[in-house]
C-alpha cells in the first residue's frame, strides 16, 4: 500500500512538515509513503491547460491508495498553496483523481485549537470533490510549535493518537480493496 503524503506548509521547519515526517517514519509494516511538493505547482489558471507538473501531481494522487494531508491553519483556514493544489487536482469536476480516494486529514496550529477550523474547511473541500474523507476523531496538534525541536515532532500522547488514526485509516483502505 502506498500513501501520498502532503504538507500544507512550504516552510521547511514547519510543524506540519514535522508531524508529516513523524507519520511517514511510523507507518505500519507494508505501507510506503510518497510525497509531492505542492509548492512546485503554478497558480491555478484554466488558461494554462495541463502543465506537466500538474499532470505529475494528478498522477501521484491517482496512483496512491490513499492520501494523508497535514495542514497548518492560516487565518482560520487552509494555506493558499494547499487550496491551489486541490483546485488543480479537482478537475474535471466530480470525476477528478480525488473521486473515491481515501483521505486522512490532520492539522497543526500554534494555538490551542490545533487547526480545527482549517481541518473543517479542508474536509468540506474534499467532500465536494467526492473524496472519501476518513471518519475519525480530529487529528490535531495544538501548540504545535512547542512540540517541534530541530524539525522533529515529539509529544507522546499526540504521537499515540496519530498512530491509532493511521492504523485505522490503513485498515479501512485494506478492507475496501
Amino acid at each position: 500500500m502506498n500513501l501520498l503524503c502532503l504538507s500544507g506548509s512550504l516552510r521547511s521547519a514547519s510543524s506540519s512538515r514535522a508531524v508529516l515526517d513523524h507519520i511517514v517514519g511510523h507507518l505500519p509494516d507494508g505501507v510506503s509513503a510518497t510525497r509531492f511538493d505542492i509548492g512546485s505547482l503554478p497558480h491555478y489558471n484554466a488558461d494554462l491547460g495541463a502543465p506537466e507538473i500538474v499532470e505529475a501531481f494528478k498522477a501521484a494522487v491517482e496512483a496512491a491508495d490513499g492520501l494523508v494531508i497535514v495542514t497548518p491553519e492560516y487565518n482560520y483556514s487552509v494555506p493558499g498553496v494547499l487550496k491551489n493544489a486541490i483546485d488543480w487536482a479537482s478537475r474535471p469536476a466530480y470525476a477528478s483523481v480525488f473521486k473515491d480516494k481515501p483521505v486522512l486529514v490532520a492539522s497543526t496550529s500554534g494555538g490551542a485549537l490545533g487547526g480545527v477550523r482549517a481541518q473543517a474547511h479542508l474536509k468540506y473541500m474534499l467532500n465536494g470533490m467526492l473524496a472519501r474523507v476518513f471518519p475519525w476523531q480530529e487529528v490535531i496538534v495544538p501548540h504545535a510549535n512547542q512540540k517541534v525541536k530541530d524539525g522533529v515532532f515529539s509529544d507522546a500522547v499526540t504521537e499515540a493518537f496519530i498512530g491509532q488514526a493511521i492504523a485505522a485509516f490503513v485498515d479501512s483502505i485494506g478492507a475496501g480493496r
